[in-house]
């Protein structure tokens, strides 16, 4: 299992210690959500901390938009850093095109998915992605409780890619500890991504190497 640790849940008021927590632990990733206060209800990082983070983080930056018209920022989010930018189905009116232009720009290209939106609606775009990530909460704010609905859809995700042919690996974000873990595991996720039961947690690096090393 790789591990997204989610930067969101991180102390806001000194991020380079939890940062090189991220470096020296097990994590995959390191995961950035950045939402602007109009396509989700809350507002965080923008792109001079995307920066900053980027210069001492040793972990590719999986970043998340939860931003209106997404595609318009796509050469600053490069210049941020970025391995990865991730961009709602919901929020972006020219998917194909947006998911091109990320490509163009060196990045890899993800879509994200709300609970209530649905996988089928990735059948036109599934081939052209590397990563679909599946919203397990409501976005916008951190440790809310895991919508169990994403295990079917997890399920059904995992058929649209053997289907298709795609490559694309699956992320999940939300709710995620040992035990929904384990579940999502078993259901075919890929990447877990991990908020406060990492950041909150006396021993992050012990719950990142938890969920590392979860079996399907």
């Amino acid at each position: 299992m790789k591990v997204s640790p989610s930067l969101l849940s991180a102390n806001f008021a000194n991020l380079t210690p939890d940062i090189e927590m991220i470096n020296s632990s097990e994590a995959d990733y390191l995961h950035i959500d950045v939402m602007d206060g109009v396509f989700v209800p809350n507002i965080s990082f923008g792109f001079p901390v995307m920066k900053a983070v980027s210069k001492i983080c040793k972990k590719p930056l999986d970043v998340h938009l939860m931003i209106v018209e997404p595609d318009k920022w796509i050469s600053q989010v490069r210049d941020s850093g970025a391995w990865l930018m991730n961009i709602h189905y919901e929020a972006c009116t020219h998917l194909n095109s947006a998911i091109a232009r990320i490509h163009q720009a060196g990045m890899k290209a993800g879509v994200t998915l709300n609970p209530s939106t649905p996988v089928s609606l990735l059948t036109d775009i599934i081939n052209d992605v590397d990563l679909v990530l599946l919203m397990s909460v409501n976005p916008g704010f951190g440790g809310q409780p895991f919508i169990r609905n994403t295990l079917k859809k997890i399920h059904e995700l995992r058929s649209l890619i053997a289907e298709s042919g795609s490559n694309a690996l699956i992320e999940v974000d939300g709710g995620v500890n040992e035990s929904t873990g384990i579940e999502l595991a078993k259901a075919g996720a890929d990447i877990l991504v991990a908020g406060s039961y990492v950041f909150g947690s006396s021993d992050p690096c012990e719950k990142i190497s938890i969920l590392k090393n979860l079996d399907r």
